[in-house]
């Protein structure tokens, strides 16, 4: 098949394009043309690249029938984050595609209230990018049950792999945090590190795009998470980071008044998002409906990332 990909020199594109082509599709990359993927992979030389301005063409009226005419049989778009773009692209794309594959967030569930929580539990979502992503998730699925929209929506957690930070034991993405327990310095958690964080591994992610794709008769009018099987306590995840580098974490419990005083503006807001959401979602769904199922728990994934910032020198151990 023809297989658009809106967005995909990113993390997830890293992995699913390549998979994409080694399915025997023919590739089209839609981009700003301004990243390489993060590993590179021969099948790059074999996709067609559009470049595009998302943001400036959607404000002219004129990405979603750019798109159109790229004469896509599948679309799967990486990189929507409003449902006025949503909306005006599945204009665009309604009785031309075969299957539309949207790439929402775990952040649409707001806080958990039992776990591991599954895609049908009410909704609560709070915080810009999560309110918008549930807006386009109820948008595209109506439009699937109501008018036959071809739309599958995937909803990642804290997506990691190599040539990235990951999400740290402290809940933000400064490196610095895994230094220190490279290095067996104290650090300080907020609360009692009990609040938890959900990663997955990009490829799994990129899996899990291509068994919705080939199972259409099942995944069309879903949504799906994708995660690690299991969420990590900060405290357990800070603990196992540093026996990675032969040390035992010492760690520090502060009330998070006191903790949001040792740290930037930047990582107290981003930590602080993370706890508010304290993310475990299941898998059970995606496994039941598609046979699929993560290849990387979520300690695999995120030593991955880290054996790569060792190797290019932001982890010095």
């Amino acid at each position: 098949m023809r297989v658009v990909v809106i967005g995909g020199s990113g993390h997830i594109g890293t992995y699913l394009i390549p998979r994409l082509i080694g399915a025997g599709h023919e590739v089209i990359n839609v981009s700003r043309g301004q990243r390489e993927p993060y590993t590179p992979h021969g099948a790059w030389q074999r996709v067609t690249t559009v470049v595009a301005d998302r943001t400036a063409e959607e404000a002219d009226g004129g990405f979603g029938q750019r798109i159109a005419d790229l004469d896509g049989d599948v679309v799967i778009d990486l990189i929507c984050f409003t449902e006025d773009s949503a909306k005006a692209l599945a204009d665009a794309l309604a009785g031309r595609v075969r299957h539309f594959l949207h790439c929402g967030t775990i952040w649409v569930h707001g806080p958990s209230v039992q776990v591991p929580t599954t895609e049908d539990v009410k909704r609560a979502p709070f915080g810009e990018y999560g309110v918008r992503k549930a807006a386009i998730e109820a948008h595209l699925l109506e439009r699937a049950h109501r008018e036959g929209f071809p739309a599958t929506i995937v909803h990642p957690g804290h997506i990691t792999g190599p040539g990235w930070v990951p999400v740290n034991p402290a809940g933000n993405v400064n490196p610095e945090v895994f230094q220190q327990l490279a290095e067996g310095s104290e650090v300080a958690l907020p609360n009692l590190g009990m609040e938890t964080v959900q990663h997955v591994h990009a490829d799994d992610v990129a899996r899990l795009f291509m068994d919705a794709l080939a199972s259409p008769s099942t995944s069309i009018g879903e949504s799906f998470h994708s995660v690690a099987t299991t969420a990590l306590t900060l405290r357990g995840y800070a603990e196992a980071v540093a026996g990675w580098f032969g040390r035992d974490a010492r760690l520090s419990f502060l009330p998070w008044e006191e903790w949001r005083a040792t740290v930037s503006e930047f990582d107290g807001r981003i930590t602080y998002d993370h706890l508010l959401h304290s993310p475990h979602c299941s898998m059970e769904k995606a496994e039941r409906l598609l046979g699929h199922r993560p290849r990387h728990t979520s300690l695999e994934a995120v030593s991955e990332a880290v054996e790569r910032l060792v190797r290019d020198g932001v982890i010095t151990p």
